[in-house]
């Protein structure tokens, strides 16, 4: 096929996350070329379990309703010793919540989705099937890419390159890039298996089973009457001959009779994998910019791999759009890079606890596990310890982009920083969710303001018309959004006069009480050019 001699974004990679860039940069107006070097999607499940918070960007690009109607919703899970239970756990959720905690799905089932949700806008998203990066020449002004498209080699000129290509990229390798860290050498085997269940859906690990003595053993159901199967393989065992068929089906059919699963079954996927604590320190080389794999590897315990990548993808792509718009300079985008450093490093440290639990790097971990687990069987208060702790939204507590806090006061829940919690409002007789209002322009979230900062505040949302994601404001309080079930109340505090500045990707900018005009221009003013413009001509009048 031909491609563009250039284009405003190039997309190194078609996965969960490349995919998912593209449709967030296409609801921004954002032309780009997403280029994968396999034939279509993703074979085997890979990653399984999508966050709240992935959901929550997935639906920024209206790709939340089919990954909800397939996926596998799930609260909790269980964890054995041997045969016997030692924890069951329940991840924080509220029935009235917007998403579920986690959703089980195979990832090919969300790079179709997210591709779906690019052909929403065919004249901005392109994909290209069978191609490959091969060299990367950066330069001040863009990135000269070699690629090569079905055995033919031509050059793509782009504003901006984004590596979204795995572990292995290519892009990082042309420039010369290393991931540094650490990674574990237990090893484990995935399995996907085909066999009718009617287990709840939940997280299930079992330490030291009958039916694998020694072994690790992890289980999740799918959809489409998948089961998940992950277990630990033997230091001294080969890993070529671990992953044979006559070597993993008799494991996964002892374990299958073990918990009483008899119905039949047989095998769909079998993979190895080992845990990886590597990023690079900057996301942002000049026009090169690394998302997911391309940019860091954390280990599948916690399920922060994935979700991190998705993660990535919703910061990145607002400011990308704000910069190729004209909306802000180019440095908004060593932002990203600060923020998602500080996540992966966040992600790695969760990410290596759960790691020396599920696959003890010496004995010393081995000893210390065996005995969390072995009190866990008479002692409540250990079973913690044993807890997995899934993957949830990192707080940017030193981004370059909070703005003081001006209402401390307020609690720790919806400070600079932080994602904005999630509430589920009513705006007259239709339930409104605040987390439905991002993934375009800046919210203003206030709350009972007096006369004139109301009018204030319509007068900075005017003041933005012009561009290409305005500003929006929402009231709650009398003639507002009313909380009839007291989540605003909870997270953001009950205060008359409290604004909260939330940036597109539902993070908290700043927050203030009752504030000075000038104070809330001047936190919007570096996103909306407008306002600077129009602060001029006043003082100028």
């Amino acid at each position: 096929m031909t491609l563009p001699s250039h284009v405003p974004v190039l997309i190194a990679g078609g996965g969960p996350v490349g995919l998912t860039l593209a449709a967030l940069l296409a609801e921004y107006g954002i032309a780009s070329l997403t280029l994968e070097a396999d034939e279509g999607y993703c074979s085997g499940s890979r990653a399984i379990c999508m966050s709240r918070r992935s959901q929550e960007i997935l639906s920024w690009a209206g790709a939340d309703k089919p990954l909800i109607d397939t996926g596998l919703a799930w609260t909790g899970g269980r964890s054995y010793f041997r045969d016997r239970e030692v924890l069951h756990f329940q991840m924080p959720h509220d029935p009235l919540q917007r998403y579920a905690p986690m959703v089980n799905i195979q990832q090919y089932h969300v790079e179709e989705f997210a591709h779906q949700a690019m052909q929403r806008h065919p004249d901005l998203a392109k994909l290209a099937w069978s191609a490959r990066v091969t060299d990367v020449q950066p330069g001040p002004d863009g990135v000269s890419v070699e690629v090569e498209a079905d055995g033919v080699r031509q050059t793509v000129r782009t504003d901006w390159l984004v590596a979204c290509d795995g572990g292995r990229s290519t892009v990082r390798e042309a420039m010369g890039l290393k991931l540094e860290g650490m990674q574990y050498e237990g090893r484990y085997v995935i399995v996907d298996i085909e066999q009718e269940s009617q287990r709840p859906v939940e997280r299930l690990a079992w330490f030291d089973p009958p039916s694998n003595p020694g072994s690790t053993l992890l289980m999740h159901r799918q959809p489409g009457n998948v089961w998940r199967v992950d277990y630990q393989i033997r230091d001294d065992e080969d890993p070529d001959e671990a992953v044979k068929p006559e070597n993993v089906l008799p494991r996964v059919r002892s374990h299958l009779d073990m918990i009483g699963e008899t119905a039949p079954w047989k095998p769909l996927w079998i993979s190895i994998y080992n845990a990886k604590c590597l990023t690079l320190d900057r996301y942002r080389h000049g026009r090169v910019l690394f998302a997911g794999d391309a940019g860091h590897l954390v280990p599948i315990f916690g399920v922060r791999g994935l979700n991190s990548g998705l993660d990535d993808a919703g910061n990145l792509a607002w400011k990308l759009a704000w910069v190729l718009k004209g909306q802000s300079p180019d440095t908004l985008l060593d932002s990203y890079s600060i923020e998602r450093v500080h996540a992966t490093r966040q992600n790695l440290a969760y990410g290596a606890k759960s790691t020396e639990f599920m696959a003890p790097p010496d004995f010393g971990f081995r000893l210390m596990r065996e005995a969390a687990l072995r009190l866990a069987l008479v002692d409540d208060r250990v079973r913690s310890l044993i807890n997995p702790r899934q993957s949830a939204p990192i707080s940017y507590d030193a981004s370059p982009l909070n703005r003081e806090d001006r209402a401390p006061e307020a609690g720790p829940a919806a400070a600079p920083g932080q994602p904005a919690p999630d509430a589920l409002l009513q705006d007259g007789n239709t339930p409104q969710y605040l987390t439905a209002s991002f993934g375009a322009g800046f919210v203003a979230l206030t709350i009972a303001p007096d006369v004139a900062l109301s009018e204030e505040l319509d007068r900075l949302a005017a003041d933005t018309q012009n561009a290409p994601h305005p500003l929006r404001v929402l009231r709650a309080g009398d003639d507002g959004l009313t909380d009839p079930h007291g989540q605003l109340a909870a997270q953001y505090g009950n205060q008359t006069g409290a604004v909260y500045l939330l940036r597109p990707d539902g993070y908290v900018l700043g927050r203030w009480i009752a504030p000075a005009a000038d104070e809330l221009r001047a936190a919007l003013a570096p996103y909306y050019p407008s306002l600077h413009l129009n602060a001029t001509s006043k003082g100028q009048a």
